[in-house]
């Protein structure tokens, strides 16, 4: 009777013991309902706020455009003012550059060996005046050119007529007929000038 009461129990403990595919099994559906409850559990994203968030990008970039335009403007605004502000005499002072054309006139038609003292005092006077003239126009941003022994430059020169046998190189500044005059860096009048050509080759005596 012993043997048979425990034979039933080892058969009872047997049915109870969990098999192997039980406890492999057991881990994945666990798994699977964790993450089944975790997708439940995560928030779904209102469409409003989809909505308001997108829209609120859309105005910072279009602030972002504005404000950039608006430097851009300010910029352009300032540089205009300050052009007008070295330029905005450019008609007078070039209406004042044939004053200083007939001073110089005047200086070149006194003969360097005048003696008369009357003519000599008037020609210092005059330069005295031309001087103060240069001076202004310094002050104001008007620089003349004077470009004597200087190379060819037709940004700033304007050549009137070429110079063969000068002795120098071929394009440079020979003579100056009219000096020239910048404003602020800014082109107001080309000086006008006689340039220096090449040597003319020289004639070989075949008759010798």
């Amino acid at each position: 009777m012993d043997n048979e009461t425990r034979k039933t129990e080892a058969e009872d403990v047997e049915t109870t013991a969990p098999s192997d595919q039980d406890a492999n099994t057991r881990p994945d559906a666990e798994e699977a309902e964790a993450t089944a409850d975790a997708a439940e559990e995560a928030p779904v994203e209102d469409p409003e706020i989809v909505r308001l968030r997108e829209e609120n990008e859309q105005l910072r970039d279009q602030a972002l455009r504005a404000l950039a335009e608006v430097e851009n403007t300010r910029r352009r605004a300032e540089r205009d003012r300050e052009d007008t502000a070295k330029f905005a005499i450019g008609k007078f002072a070039r209406d004042l550059l044939n004053v200083a054309d007939n001073l110089r006139r005047a200086l070149d038609a006194v003969p360097a060996d005048a003696d008369n003292p009357a003519l000599k005092a008037l020609a210092e006077g005059v330069e005295a005046t031309e001087r103060e003239l240069l001076a202004a126009f310094e002050k104001h941003g008007l620089t003349r050119i004077d470009p004597i022994d200087q190379k060819f430059d037709p940004n700033f020169h304007q050549a009137m007529f070429e110079v063969p046998n000068s002795g120098k190189l071929p394009g440079t500044v020979v003579q100056v007929m009219i000096p020239g005059y910048v404003l602020n860096g800014r082109l107001l009048r080309p000086a006008m000038v006689g340039v220096a050509t090449g040597e003319p080759p020289q004639k070989v005596d075949t008759q010798a």
